[in-house]
This record gives structure tokens, C-alpha cells and sequence, in this order.
């Protein structure tokens, strides 16, 4: 996202819609994911009341060759 796009309450209004959809549908957990790097999406992923609960890395093995 542009960083002059960010700030404008658009996530947090998507957020919402999409928490108010979840309940609607029974849903009791919402969850998302971020790099490890991103530490913006951290600092929004926490304003928006996500809690972080585990670190992963991921790997890969090519089998070509």
C-alpha cells in the first residue's frame, strides 16, 4: 500500500465489515498473518486488536535439478 493511502481509517473500516460478517456467520476467531519483517503490518495488525501468538519461517526445497 502507498503510504500516502495509509492512515485513512480504510483498513479499520474493512476490519469491521469483515468482523461483522464473521459473527454473522458464527464465526468466533479472526485471524491474519504478516512477514516478519513488515513491521508496519505489525503496528496495524496490534491498532486493529490482533494479538500475536506464534513466529513461523517457512522453507522450501526445489526438486528440479
Amino acid at each position: 500500500m502507498a503510504a500516502n493511502a495509509r492512515r485513512q481509517g480504510v483498513g479499520s473500516a474493512l476490519m469491521r465489515a469483515a468482523e461483522g460478517w464473521g459473527r454473522s456467520q458464527g464465526c468466533t476467531e479472526f485471524a491474519s498473518d504478516a512477514l516478519l519483517e513488515n513491521e508496519v503490518s505489525e503496528v496495524a495488525h496490534k491498532a486493529l486488536g490482533f494479538i500475536e501468538v506464534e513466529r513461523i519461517r517457512c522453507f522450501k526445497k526445489s526438486l528440479s535439478g
